[in-house]
């Protein structure tokens, strides 16, 4: 799995997107994350197809959304999104949420994993305690959890957890959707001058650095290749810890635990 990968949430125009998937794949990025509930894995698919980049050599990720969660569903979402895609196989799966019959689903999945047609399954948003009671009670220990990571909502425990069962950290929305001022964040300004990158080039560091994967997304070709120019520097110890002082420890999005943001999250209907 690449360290470096390009995210496609919100990107709901289709040409753009696929505009978007292209210029990644010609700027290098060899990681594409989509989703069933993100409405665009046709325009991924096609920028795939139209690319020079050979499909063994993209590592393409989409996501079970809430409403397919259950065994015999599970299956037939991932036919629908693998025809979408226009792909034979996927390098991993995800379970969007952690909510619905989970259980079910990952049932399902260590059988498309069996199949040889999915490379490797994982699960998104899940908690610690929702990740232990899928690994006690399922054969599969899922090889990737995708959660919220960014230097407002740091993750440490998380990470330490992750890390103690194998399983992969992959950061969805390092910039914090530029909440906070991130791209202007004094903090991060500073140490990005230090090295002539951006503070968005800064993040991206961080993350890899601390052994995360990262998605970032832009639809501007320019933002694309700055986004994948993190590979010729690396942070100091004291820029990671001035870092580290930012994190609040909070979502900014809006917290898996909260009743009524899971009544929000279920009740939303994806055309999957």
């Amino acid at each position: 799995m690449p360290v470096l990968g390009f995210g496609t949430y919100q990107i709901e125009d289709l040409e753009v997107c696929e505009r978007s998937v292209a210029d990644a794949l010609r700027t290098g990025y060899r990681l594409v994350d989509t989703a069933a509930g993100y409405e665009n894995e046709e325009a991924v698919g096609r920028a795939i197809e139209a690319s020079d980049v050979p499909r063994e050599e993209v590592f393409v990720t989409t996501k079970l959304w809430i409403q397919d969660a259950g065994y015999e569903s599970t299956k037939r979402a991932f036919e629908r999104s693998l025809d979408r895609l226009g792909l034979d196989y996927l390098d991993l799966y995800l379970i969007h949420q952690p909510f619905g019959d989970v259980h079910g689903s990952w049932r399902a999945m260590e059988d498309l994993y069996d199949e040889d047609v999915v490379r490797a399954i994982g699960v998104s948003n899940f908690d610690p305690d929702r990740l232990v009671d899928l690994i006690v009670q399922n054969e599969v220990v899922p090889a990737v959890n995708q959660i919220e990571t960014h230097p407002f909502y740091q993750r440490t425990d998380d990470a330490a957890f992750l890390s103690e069962y194998g399983i992969q950290h992959e950061s969805w929305g390092p910039f914090a959707e530029g909440r906070n001022d991130l791209f202007e964040h004094d903090v991060l300004v500073s140490i990005g001058e230090r090295y002539g990158k951006s503070a968005a080039q800064v993040v991206l560091r961080w993350l890899l650095q601390r052994g995360i994967v990262a998605i970032p997304k832009s639809v501007h070709e320019e933002r694309i290749v700055e986004n994948f120019d993190v590979f010729d520097f690396e942070l100091r110890v004291e820029d990671m810890n001035s870092i580290a002082e930012l994190n609040e420890s909070k979502s900014l999005f809006g917290d898996h635990r909260d009743p009524e943001f899971v009544r929000q999250l279920s009740n939303v209907r994806a055309n999957t």
